[in-house]
């Protein structure tokens, strides 16, 4: 089974989010990497690709859904797990039919984020 290190962006425009994924997902021996706009997460494309991506779906700028939809447009197929702190009726569907493996709810739980990632970089059934 491949145990390299899975790098895995977390895209949020707020700092202590960033932080607290990050620490989160170093526990787990992946390679975080933050970003605090879509636009910031966009052009470091060039540089390193992520397996991964966990997205706000509201952040100033290009939200979390509008970001799913450009990287739907290139040829880079970066998973994406969008997260959010609001219920609103139909952006599940919406994320989900715009290609997200995941929609999860802020707080986040912790396995179920861990799992979504595992899924997403084809690591099924670990936590």
């Amino acid at each position: 089974m491949d145990k390299r290190p899975v790098h895995v962006a977390i895209v949020d425009d707020d700092p202590s989010v960033c932080k607290a994924l990050s620490r989160l997902l170093a526990v787990f021996s992946f390679r975080p990497q933050t970003f605090a706009s879509a636009e910031e997460f966009l052009e470091s494309l060039s540089d390193d690709v992520p397996e991964c991506a966990v997205v706000d779906l509201h952040m100033p700028g290009m939200g979390g859904l509008e970001l799913q939809h450009r990287l739907a447009l290139t040829k880079l197929r970066i998973p994406t797990i969008i997260v959010t702190a609001h219920t609103e009726i139909g952006f599940k569907e919406q994320c989900e039919s715009a290609g997200a493996v995941a929609y999860l709810q802020k707080p986040l739980n912790e396995t179920a984020l861990i799992s979504a990632i595992n899924r997403a970089v084809g690591r099924v059934g670990e936590i």
